[in-house]
């Protein structure tokens, strides 16, 4: 859902979260249009234009309050990972 801060096109969000992961994550359009359908349903996107082939998908209020609270787990759980790191490094700072 990071990805559509920006109404954009599947392809297009396909390539944003590649380039966001640095490479870690590459979503094929099976995977994609699957979640769409799935986030639509759940109220967490939109499709605010089509036109030929191209769908474009923007996120809804719902949706940014949902990231938004995915990304204040994500933040303690890191947090929390590097405290963890930090006493099995017996005190190094990371």
């Amino acid at each position: 859902m990071v990805a559509l801060d920006v109404p954009l096109h599947g392809y297009a969000i396909m390539q944003k979260v590649e380039a966001i992961s640095e490479g870690s994550v590459v979503i094929g359009p099976g995977t994609l249009y699957g979640a769409f359908t799935t986030l639509e349903k759940q109220g967490l996107i939109d499709k605010v234009s089509e036109e030929e082939r191209r769908k474009t998908y923007a996120l809804t209020d719902k949706g940014r309050r949902v990231l938004a609270e995915h990304v204040r787990r994500l933040a303690i759980m890191v947090h929390n990972g590097q405290l963890a790191l930090s006493i099995l490094n017996k005190g190094a700072v990371i």
